[in-house]
């Protein structure tokens, strides 16, 4: 008979009270939307010829992409969707044999206070022998963050506990170069918009030009995201970028860690 408890409760057997979590989270901890489940797509470092990361992207139940999952998510869930996320991440990557760092995203609205609400992904590296030292977080700007000082909070708590941290999809969404101003993470990555047919959009080529210049100046890697064609990524590594992921790579797989095309990057 199968255990029809909310994953959290089931993977934490009966711990989730005492691991503890600010109060506001409360009669909010569980995610209650159904089954999720994960994806891996790697992110390579060409300059050293190995796997910086793999990037964990939630899927449904049967595997639907995660812009189907996230339009199900109310903002009452949005702190038990991201917790549940996280733990389903680690717990996954683990169970896969995953070395590299893992790749995570957050959602900043869904945090409330930092050093407690990171608690249940402690524990669950903890619980599967998961080194957290090896995580990324990545936090998107195509969110619109409603209390920026909050998020820089968590920002500089993770960073402080030796997470690395990203802006993703940037150049998309709400706070481009301001986002970056405020929270200088240690990485940055690319909005796919921008990627995209970069080897012949003269306009593209300056802005990421100017966003690698910048980010250098910064001390902060760029990971371009969404390379899809040889020519997006010859055109991207003769600007210096040494970081990529996207379909060129390898496509994200479920429940699995896809071995990168090594030869497509040769």
């Amino acid at each position: 008979m199968s255990d029809a408890r909310p994953y959290l409760e089931r993977f934490f057997e009966g711990e989730l009270a005492e691991i503890g979590g600010c109060l506001r989270c409360r009669g909010a901890r569980v995610w209650n939307g159904g089954e999720l489940r994960m994806a891996f797509q790697p992110i390579v470092d060409v300059a050293r010829g190995e796997v910086f990361a793999y990037e964990a992207l939630v899927r449904g139940a049967g595997g639907e992409p995660a812009g189907a999952v996230l339009a199900t998510v109310t903002e009452e869930q949005l702190y038990g969707f991201d917790q549940t996320c996280r733990v389903l991440a680690i717990d996954t990557a683990q169970r896969l044999g995953l070395r590299a760092r893992l790749s995570i995203n957050f959602l900043p609205n869904a945090v409330y206070e930092p050093a407690t609400c990171i608690r249940l992904t402690l524990a669950a590296a903890h619980k599967v022998g998961f080194d957290p030292q090896r995580l990324v977080f990545e936090m998107t700007e195509a969110e619109k963050i409603r209390d920026p000082q909050r998020a820089l909070s968590i920002v500089r708590d993770y960073q402080n506990r030796g997470f690395l941290t990203a802006i993703d999809d940037f150049g998309a969404g709400y706070s481009g170069l301001n986002l970056l101003a405020e929270f200088q993470p240690q990485l940055v990555k690319l909005d796919m918009a921008l990627v995209r047919d970069i080897d012949r959009h003269r306009a593209r080529q300056a802005i990421v030009g100017g966003v690698l210049g910048t980010c250098s100046a910064l001390g902060v890697r760029v990971i371009a995201e969404g390379v899809e064609t040889r020519a997006e990524y010859d055109q991207l590594r003769a600007m210096g970028v040494t970081l990529f992921q996207g379909y060129l790579v390898a496509r994200p797989r479920l429940e699995a860690l896809p071995e990168p095309d090594w030869a497509a990057l040769a």
